[in-house]
């Protein structure tokens, strides 16, 4: 089979969160209670960003949660990253700001905060229009001229966006950009296309909205 595509979930809008966690069962309760708000990061946006593409803000006034919770907040956050709301791909391009909540002075604990902020999240980002990313190829075909027509056809069959062509001597230079997941057993294609006499070159170039948040096979 085909090599698994690293598709990626993000959110297009934002959304606000409010939850409260508590359970009794007997022995030891659990409380914790988290409010805040979660939204796309914009373009260029990097203040901030870990490698993970995740920017946490902590806006808590007051002491209504206490410091040594906070950092089991983002933790939990974090947590939500780890499988979007779609087809359960890391979530990416977040931007979680906690404003607040409450806390039990018995019952709160570092457990019970990180578990409130990831089901807190979880629920934010299911209401902020969950989008899914698929990684997209910058391709390069030399071919010969007399090709070029049906290389740039296959292309655009593969959700292609063609950028330019460049006419050299022998052959013309194609630029494309296209989903990763249309270009597994290109070459074989491209050697049919065009009886072995062009060749190609790829490399990650974005990630970028899958249409329709519909995978391609």
């Amino acid at each position: 089979g085909n090599p698994a595509v690293a598709y990626r979930e993000a959110i297009a809008g934002s959304a606000t969160f409010d939850y409260r966690f508590k359970k009794q069962s007997g022995g030891p309760g659990q409380f914790a209670h988290v409010t805040g708000r979660v939204e796309p990061l914009a373009v260029g946006d990097d203040s901030g960003e870990s490698e993970d593409g995740f920017v946490f803000e902590n806006r808590v006034v007051g002491g209504a949660i206490p410091r040594e919770f906070i950092s089991s907040c983002e933790k939990g956050f974090r947590d939500a990253l780890l499988n979007g709301p779609l087809e359960g791909y890391p979530l990416t391009g977040v931007r979680v700001i906690l404003e607040g909540g409450s806390y039990h002075a018995v019952d709160s604990s570092e457990q019970s905060f990180r578990l409130a902020s990831k089901l807190a999240l979880d629920e934010a980002v299911a209401q902020a229009t969950p989008q899914l990313l698929e990684p997209i190829m910058a391709v390069e075909v030399e071919t010969p001229h007399d090709h070029v027509g049906r290389v740039q056809g296959d292309v655009s069959a593969r959700r292609g966006l063609l950028l330019g062509s460049e006419a050299q001597e022998d052959y013309a230079v194609i630029r494309a950009e296209v989903p990763l997941a249309q270009m597994f057993g290109y070459s074989t294609s491209l050697r049919s296309l065009t009886a072995g006499m062009a060749s190609y070159a790829m490399e990650f170039a974005d990630y970028r909205a899958v249409p329709g948040n519909r995978i391609s096979f």
